[in-house]
């Protein structure tokens, strides 16, 4: 794997872990509202869900693979 790609897989994970972070803050501060929009809620877990599965991904391709 070139330098390159490394640098930019590696930027690519810490900006997906920026936002996963945010929408941490996100659903805390909605679980603190008496007046929580359910589909809000899960419209944000779904695209943290989606998130953690992109960054394992990306962390998947940045270790080489054992039986190439």
């Amino acid at each position: 794997m070139g330098v390159e790609l490394f640098d930019t897989l590696t930027n690519r994970i810490s900006e997906l872990k920026s936002e996963h972070r945010a929408l941490d803050g996100q659903l805390e501060a909605l679980s603190a509202d008496p007046t929580i929009d359910d589909l809000q809620v899960r419209r944000l877990k779904k695209r943290k869900l989606f998130l953690k599965d992109s960054i394992a991904h990306l962390e998947k391709q940045l270790v080489p693979d054992a039986t190439a």
